[in-house]
């Protein structure tokens, strides 16, 4: 019996550390650009509090609306007071011939008495020259502005999210870089030392090689840690709070129709798409309709109401009265209330219109900028190309130099920055052109 325990608790042992093992083996899980962006689409507060601000301006314009439809009340009233007469001057004095209810006295006491009072009221506004109605179009200008607003937010989160993605695909092809230098410096160490042992080459030469050999290291946890920091910020662009046991796809924005147009094609893209300029175009209008609804103050307004009231000392013999009413209403003069108001919309919409101007010249400088760094960055990655095949040679030579005994290990070390340095400025060059080229995606508009 204890020797099959022994065997099952062996067997079980055998398998944890194969499971851990394998953990510890699998490669982590990839992400995508865009599983990216739909998760920052699902998940960025920026998001969210965008689609709650649409609402919120949807719910202001409906409360603006509710003047506009009838009002009904109903009302009950419930009161414990004393019924003593008082004489106003010019009113006719009490009499004691007065008639009065049998419930009721006279003459000046403490005795309280109930009276209940209960009514139904309905009012509904006629006309009043546009001031309900124009303060309601203008807030539901507003809400859509509001909404443009929303998509603006969206093309802003997808381009950061694009931007961090792309750095942290940098960050990664960077760490690639420092770990194929890590084994060069290696290979190196290992020829220098057996150079030196047998006494081709002086002992500088193995210090020297040593030298390099923990800078390559050092570079290397530099890169692991950029790279992790990457995916920090990734995170953060995302709206994700989680561990970045990920790996970025090494994948890159296709190219744009037309990205090598001239400015004024693009430009003239950009001013129809962008959802800022909408919503400026609604926020004008809503200003535009403010200013009409406040001059409707200069006018009369119009409504009518109607109340059914039943009313008295008992819950038993109330008495009900009906009444209906028609109001015009006409402020004449109010200090200049209503032209100050207009004063300060008029200035108001002399503000939007300059933004929109403002904001105009900088689309165009958006665009521009993303359009020549775009051609800039596809130019110098044809370079940056050359630049590392050229470095990679010059390494192979100077190793080569190196192995017969031509070369010296400065010369050696110096090719091998050389190469570092020209791999490094090739991933500069793609993160570039990947990042101008979501740049200008977002400066287009489009997603």
């Amino acid at each position: 019996m204890p020797k099959k325990i022994s065997v099952a608790w062996f067997t079980i042992t055998l398998l944890f550390l194969a499971t851990a093992a394998w953990a510890q083996t699998s490669p982590p899980r990839t992400l995508s650009l865009d599983e990216a962006v739909q998760t920052a689409r699902a998940n960025q507060p920026q998001l969210r509090q965008a689609r709650a601000g649409t609402e919120a301006a949807r719910a202001r314009a409906d409360e603006v609306r509710a003047p506009l439809l009838p009002q009904v009340n109903a009302t009950a009233n419930y009161q414990r007071a004393t019924a003593n007469r008082v004489v106003r001057p010019g009113a006719t004095p009490f009499s004691s011939t007065t008639p009065l209810s049998s419930s009721l006295t006279p003459s000046s006491r403490f005795d309280t008495f109930d009276f209940y009072n209960f009514g139904l009221g309905a009012s509904q506004l006629v006309y009043d020259f546009g001031q309900a109605t124009g303060r309601w179009k203008a807030a539901k200008a507003n809400a859509q502005a509001q909404a443009d607003t929303e998509r603006a937010t969206l093309l802003q989160v997808d381009l950061n999210v694009r931007v961090a993605y792309f750095n942290a695909r940098a960050a990664k092809a960077l760490l690639q870089v420092a770990q194929e230098t890590l084994s060069n410096q290696e290979g190196h160490f290992t020829q220098v030392q057996g150079f030196v042992q047998v006494g081709t080459q002086p002992e500088i030469d193995l210090a020297q090689a040593r030298t390099n050999l923990a800078n390559a290291r050092v570079q290397l946890i530099n890169a692991q840690n950029g790279y992790e920091t990457a995916k920090v910020q990734l995170n953060q662009a995302m709206g994700v709070e989680g561990p970045t046991n990920y790996d970025v796809v090494d994948e890159a924005l296709p190219p744009i129709d037309n990205e090598n147009s001239p400015i004024e094609p693009l430009l003239e893209e950009a001013l129809k798409a962008r959802p800022e300029f909408a919503a400026f175009s609604n926020q004008v209008r809503a200003q535009e309709l403010t200013i009409r609804s406040i001059e409707g103050a200069y006018f009369p307004s119009l409504s009518v109401s109607t109340d059914l009231t039943k009313g008295g000392t008992g819950l038993g013999s109330l008495t009900w009265n009906w009444d209906a009413n028609v109001l015009l209403s006409w402020p004449l003069f109010q200090g200049g209330l209503t032209r100050a108001q207009g004063r300060e919309a008029r200035a108001n919409l002399t503000n939007l219109n300059a933004q929109v101007d403002a904001f105009r010249q900088e689309v165009r400088l958006e665009v521009d900028q993303a359009r020549l760094a775009v051609l800039a960055a596809k130019t110098s990655i044809g370079a940056a190309e050359e630049a590392v095949i050229n470095a990679k040679e010059q390494l192979r030579l100077a190793e080569k130099r190196y192995e017969t005994g031509v070369g010296n290990i400065i010369e050696l070390s110096d090719a091998q920055l050389a190469l570092t340095n020209a791999e490094a400025q090739q991933v500069q060059a793609q993160y570039n052109l990947a990042s101008a080229r979501a740049r200008l995606l977002q400066a287009l508009g489009r997603l």
